[in-house]
């Protein structure tokens, strides 16, 4: 590999969240598949740096966990709406995992640990 040829960009399988049906739907959906909510700023290279640290470490099948993205620019509503429904005061970058209509992880910023999430599934 030459020092400017670049890796290939491997495609996360993101579902983007973008209404409140869709949140309600999910939380439901945890008792069968965890869903992973993941926060994130796309103004903020903090939080670009977490979403990417976080991605390139995730080894889960789609089949494992609903990974589950809320640009947070573009649908704060559905935060404040997260931060409701779950009890998790709103941060970002941040990630949450529901499972059987529970919260059993919740971080963020650096603290966000995919090793943690993946033995949590």
């Amino acid at each position: 590999m030459g020092f400017f040829t670049k890796k290939p960009a491997v495609l996360f399988p993101w579902v983007p969240l973008t209404s409140s049906e869709q949140l309600k739907a999910l939380i439901e959906q945890s008792t069968e598949i965890p869903v992973l909510l993941f926060k994130h700023s796309t103004s903020c290279s903090i939080s670009a740096l977490a979403k990417n640290r976080f991605e390139q470490k995730w080894n889960a099948a789609p089949t494992e966990c609903n990974c589950v993205y809320l640009d947070l620019l573009s649908y704060r509503a559905l935060s404040n709406e997260i931060e409701t429904l779950t009890g998790v005061r709103h941060q970002s970058p941040q990630a949450i995992l529901i499972k059987n209509k529970e919260v059993v992880y919740e971080d963020s910023h650096n603290g966000i640990s995919t090793t943690t999430i993946l033995t949590l599934l």
